[in-house]
């Protein structure tokens, strides 16, 4: 990697606290991650049971984790300015309300290529969802093996009970977008939420994900919270440590009738918006704006940037899209050094992949593309930029604090995948177009 100590690796669990300064009312490891130790431990900071932030601590060997990272998190809490009057400390803790309005039905859709163990991993969570009406469609992308089909056929469906709850489609041409275009395809639900098959959803995910469709008609994507659910590799450190998936604990609404002040570059700094383990759409919606491009997306040679070639066409189809950190999902990071070359690679990649697409299908976006090119290139270069050096022994704190000093050999790889990204689009249009 470099000459910089590796990162240590870190326990994950979560803190559910009374109020921004009230008492621990629960304490224990992240879904999927193993008992909590002494030594670093990143955790996810709940006010009764709302995800509020991320804190990161040194519990010492004999001492309650829940304790130490119980103040770490009234500190973190108070500094972000969490109210602390007696009425204000209720209304942030307390409960959805009666008459929140009830979601509407929805589609789930996971794509899928062999992995069986993961996959059932994320299903039994899909399955444990408060949602009152939803459906799951497993779509198994190219697959090699029928281990898959296997999996959901029987243990879903035949011998759970689950049949009318769990189907099963194959696509047999691979690559993520097209994947997502036939669980789209296949979808009965209004809604249509997607997530991936390395990760563990959160109780309440597909309910908070989808309610603010029944509020508001000019809605068309909502997006969520993905946090990881291991830390224990070098690269899964690394990883968090720049950011990771989530986007923080702040709702958004972007709305293209009235562009953010704060985002100049709206709406093509799509990566702010969300990520594609975490993201409903209303299914009008998405059908009207034509879809995923199936030249994009992991398994082509895009490598990336279904997701966010997604949210641009809805948004440029009049549609708002909402984040919010209440609906989320544990994400298990990939836990190798290759894995994060590729991922930086494919990052990139994706990036312009995902902006050649767009004028490519849209081309009436070009001028305004074309007026934020400037400050596109220079907010990819700063992007990419090798961050400062930190003391041995630093650990990821909020998302995106870059406590770890990115290498400079991932930086060249994420640019080497911008000047790739049209390239691999236009290989990857070519293959659609004549897949022998």
């Amino acid at each position: 990697m470099s000459s910089t100590p590796a990162p240590r690796p870190l326990s994950v669990a979560e803190l559910d606290l009374d109020a921004p300064d009230g008492p621990v009312l629960g304490f224990r490891p992240a879904p999927g991650a193993p008992a909590v130790v002494p030594g670093d431990v990143y955790a996810l900071v709940r006010l009764r049971g709302r995800p509020a932030a991320t804190v990161v601590g040194t519990v010492p060997a004999g001492e309650d984790p829940a304790e130490v990272l119980a103040a770490l998190a009234r500190r973190r809490l108070a500094e972000a300015g969490m109210p602390r009057t007696d009425a204000e400390r209720l209304a942030a803790a307390r409960p959805p309300a009666p008459d929140t309005p009830t979601p509407p039905r929805t589609s789930v859709v996971v794509a899928t290529r062999e992995r069986p163990e993961s996959l059932a991993r994320a299903l039994d969570s899909l399955l444990a969802q408060d949602h009152p009406d939803f459906e799951l469609i497993v779509v198994d992308n190219a697959p090699r093996t029928t281990d898959t089909h296997e999996l959901v056929t029987r243990k879903y469906a035949e011998y759970a009970g689950y049949a009318d709850r769990v189907r099963y489609v194959r696509e047999d041409t691979p690559g993520l977008a097209t994947a997502h275009n036939t669980g789209l395809a296949a979808a009965e639900g209004a809604v249509v939420a997607f997530t991936d098959d390395d990760v563990i959803a959160d109780p309440r995910w597909l309910s908070t994900l989808t309610a603010p469709f029944a509020d508001d008609p000019g809605l068309g994507c909502v997006t969520g919270l993905i946090l990881p659910a291991r830390l224990g590799t070098p690269a899964q450190v690394l990883l968090e440590s720049h950011g990771g998936f989530a986007k923080g604990f702040a709702p958004r609404l972007y709305d293209p009738a009235h562009p953010p002040a704060d985002e100049p570059l709206f709406p093509f700094t799509a990566g702010s918006f969300g990520s594609g383990a975490n993201m409903a759409f209303r299914a009008d919606a998405l059908r009207r704006a034509g879809g995923f491009d199936p030249a994009t997306g992991t398994g082509t040679a895009a490598r990336g940037g279904d997701d966010l070639y997604a949210f641009v066409a809805v948004l440029a189809a009049g549609f708002r899209l909402r984040y919010t950190s209440e609906a989320l999902v544990w994400h298990h990071h990939r836990d190798t050094w290759q894995d994060l070359r590729n991922q930086a690679y494919g990052y990139g990649a994706g990036l312009t992949a995902y902006l050649t697409a767009t004028l490519v299908r849209s081309p009436r976006l070009l001028p305004a593309l074309l007026a934020r090119l400037p400050r596109g290139l220079a907010y990819a270069r700063t992007m990419t930029a090798r961050r400062g050096e930190t003391p041995e022994g630093g650990v990821p704190g909020e998302h995106g604090a870059k406590d770890h000093p990115w290498p400079a050999s991932l930086s060249r790889l994420e640019r080497r995948g911008m000047l790739y990204g049209p390239i691999g689009y236009a290989k990857a249009r070519l293959r659609k177009a004549d897949p022998r």
